[in-house]
This record gives structure tokens, C-alpha cells and sequence, in this order.
């Protein structure tokens, strides 16, 4: 008979986000509770054996209580079998977010595996050979032991672990928490179920990275899917269906600009949501601004940056742009008095100051001050 398990990892609640502020930040970390919600509604359509949390439960050892009991109260409702794993940010201290979550009184259908010990799931059918982590950085494969862990006769054997495949960081790194590529074949595992990489990823033969199922960064595309996995018997090759979870897209583009006309300016960074992979309220997006611009453009390329910015749920600016006014905007500052010299240092300031950020500041100025010349001047205008 079929043993049919969910794999997932990497939940990280209580992710801060500190790099989105205000509102924003507080609706992606909700949304990492949701998913879980949205976990146990598929288990149940599903009907799995057990619910494998492969690490990485929670983002710190310091998360709130009032997260641990959301936590507790949701997966206790859900029903069925969950086995949550130690993972490097969550792990296995003398005195952790597991200590403090056993002080709840978990119910029985949350399991911790705080050890290595075998867990049977599937009426025995299968069982589970956990490899928590104990240490945050630790050295040793923490999968070796599987290698001798026994299990039944005839039962399916499946490991749960969190760290790093070998190969998959750069050799002259150190790598912590080491997995052996090969784990699966050595102790006989008809399935692995791993945690750490936020991006689902079939590592070797019956080894798999689940990757977050709510996508929490830039750096994998592959991100927000949790795994069926179907396994028939010992030695079947299990069955994997990715099944997508996430809701919000991490997005990177990069724009380089030339001096134009500011309709153009505006209608290139306008068209930018043209080309996101959902709608711009479900989407964080990174820009990187390169090239130069005039004072006119620079206005330009502020107002549709902002109105980009309002439509998606974040924009994180890195902006290099270099301000080259025209020959004509820098003459319509220069009086010949006090209003062209102050040009003239903000102009120094934008192109010179040591630091990005007063460089920034500079062309900002220079810009608010032509925004107000041309202001006034064309109030005088219309008065004559």
C-alpha cells in the first residue's frame, strides 16, 4: 500500500524581514503563517500519511510566544501527523524554541524529533529517520547515523535532515552541517527529505530539497512548493509532485537610462509591470537604476518610481544614477548671484561627495532647487 507523505522546510516563522518596513513586511510575515494553513488544507485533500518539516520551523530561538501558540493552535486543528525537524536556525539547544514549545504541551500528532530515534508513520508501514541539528554550524554530516539506523522489515525508509549537499557551495568555502551526496544509496533510504536550500531541488537520486514554500528572498526562483512525495515499497522510486504554495514573487530587473525626454523615462519604468510574473501587489521587486539623467528627467523618473512603488507590494530601489543637467538647465540657475553659486555646490556635491548617500542628497537638492526655479519662473510669466 502506498505511503504518501508531504515534504516541506523552511517555514521561518517569525522572519522578521527587516529590509521591508512598515506595512509591507507585516503582511509577508502573516503570509508564512497562511502557508502553513494552506499546508495542512492539502495534506487533508491529499490524505497523507504525515506532514515532514524538514528544519527550519522557525526563523530564530527567539521568536515570540505568542507565535509558538498560533503555531501550536493551527497544526493541532489541521489534524494528521506532523514531524517537525531542528534545523540550523531553530536548533536543538539545551534551552531552544523546542523547550519552550514542549513547555505548551504539544499535542500528539506534533512530533519533534529532537532525536535521532526512528518514528514510525503509516501504521508502520514507514519509517522516519530524523537528523536534527543540535548545533547552528556544526561540522560532522549530521546524516551519517542513518547509515546503521534501524527500522523493521519491509518498512519504507525515509530520512529528514537539514544542511548542505556536498557540491552545492563553492569548494573553498566551509561548509556547515555537510550532507553526503550520496546519503540515500549508503543507508538504503528509499526517499530524503531535505531542508536548508529555500529552492526546491531534486539533489540526487531519491534526495530532494522541498525549498520554503513562500518565497523570502531573490536568490531562488525555484522557491514556494512543497512536495508529495508517493512512495509503493522499498526500492520503488518514489513519485514527486511539486505542488506551488507561494503567493509572492521576488523579483530582480535592472534598467539603464540615457538622457530623454521625461514622457520616455516615465513610460520605460511604467512599463515595467508589464513584465512581472503576477499581478504588482503579489510581487517584491529589486531595480537596479543605471545611466544618467538630466534635473527634468530625474523629476520624471521620481514620479513613476513612486507610482511603481505604490503598485507592488515592495520596491527596493538600488539607484546609480549619474544627474547630468543640460547646458540649459544649469544656465537657467546661474544669476550670476547667490542662487547660481548654491547651484554650482550642489551640482559639485552630486558629482563628488564621498559617499553615495551624499552624492544622493546633492542631486536631490540640486534638483528640488531647479523644480523650484522653474516654478517660480513660470509663475512670473504668466503674471507679466
Amino acid at each position: 500500500m502506498t505511503v504518501r507523505i508531504l515534504h516541506t522546510s523552511d517555514w521561518h516563522l517569525g522572519c522578521p524581514f527587516k529590509q521591508i518596513p512598515g506595512d509591507a513586511g507585516g503582511v509577508l510575515r502573516e503570509r508564512r503563517i497562511e502557508v502553513v494553513r494552506e499546508i495542512a488544507s492539502l495534506a487533508r485533500a491529499r490524505r497523507v500519511d504525515a506532514v515532514l518539516v524538514a528544519g527550519d520551523v522557525f526563523d530564530s530561538q527567539h521568536v515570540g510566544d505568542a507565535l509558538l501558540d498560533r503555531t501550536l493552535e493551527l497544526l493541532a486543528s489541521a489534524g494528521g501527523l506532523w514531524i517537525l525537524l531542528p534545523g540550523n536556525h531553530d536548533a536543538a539547544l539545551a534551552e531552544s524554541v523546542w523547550t519552550r514549545l514542549a513547555r505548551r504541551g504539544p499535542p500528539p500528532t506534533v512530533r519533534v524529533a529532537l532525536g535521532s530515534e526512528p518514528l514510525p508513520i503509516a501504521e508502520g508501514r514507514a519509517v522516519v529517520l530524523p537528523a536534527p541539528l543540535a548545533d547552528r554550524r556544526a561540522l560532522d554530516d549530521p546524516t551519517a547515523g542513518m547509515d546503521t539506523a534501524p527500522s523493521p522489515a519491509g518498512a519504507i525508509r525515509i530520512g529528514l535532515a537539514h544542511g548542505v549537499v556536498e557540491g552545492l557551495q563553492p569548494a573553498a568555502e566551509t561548509v556547515f552541517n555537510p550532507i553526503a551526496r550520496d546519503r540515500a544509496a549508503r543507508a538504503g533510504l528509499d526517499y530524503l527529505a531535505l531542508g536548508d536550500r529555500h529552492g526546491t531541488l531534486e539533489v540526487a537520486p531519491r534526495t530532494w530539497y522541498s525549498g520554503t514554500p513562500e518565497p523570502d528572498g531573490f536568490r531562488f526562483r525555484e522557491a514556494g512548493f512543497v512536495l508529495l512525495v508517493e512512495l509503493d515499497g522499498q526500492a520503488a522510486p518514489p513519485r514527486i509532485e511539486p505542488i506551488a504554495t507561494g503567493r509572492y514573487h521576488w523579483v530582480e530587473r535592472r534598467l539603464e537610462l540615457a538622457p530623454l525626454a521625461p514622457a520616455e523615462l516615465a513610460a520605460r519604468i511604467d512599463a515595467l509591470r508589464q513584465g512581472l510574473p503576477a499581478a504588482p501587489e503579489h510581487c517584491v521587486v529589486r531595480l537596479e537604476l543605471e545611466g544618467s539623467v538630466d534635473l527634468e528627467g530625474r523629476g520624471a523618473v521620481d514620479a513613476a518610481l513612486a507610482r511603481l512603488g505604490a503598485a507592488l507590494r515592495h520596491l527596493d530601489r538600488e539607484d546609480r544614477l549619474v544627474l547630468q543637467p543640460t547646458a540649459l538647465e544649469l544656465a537657467a540657475l546661474d544669476d550670476g548671484g547667490a542662487l547660481g553659486a548654491c547651484a554650482r555646490d550642489l551640482f559639485e556635491r552630486a558629482e563628488q561627495a564621498p559617499t553615495d548617500e551624499e552624492r544622493a542628497v546633492g542631486a536631490l537638492a540640486l534638483r528640488l532647487l531647479w523644480q523650484e526655479h522653474a516654478r517660480l519662473a513660470a509663475g512670473e510669466g504668466a503674471s507679466r
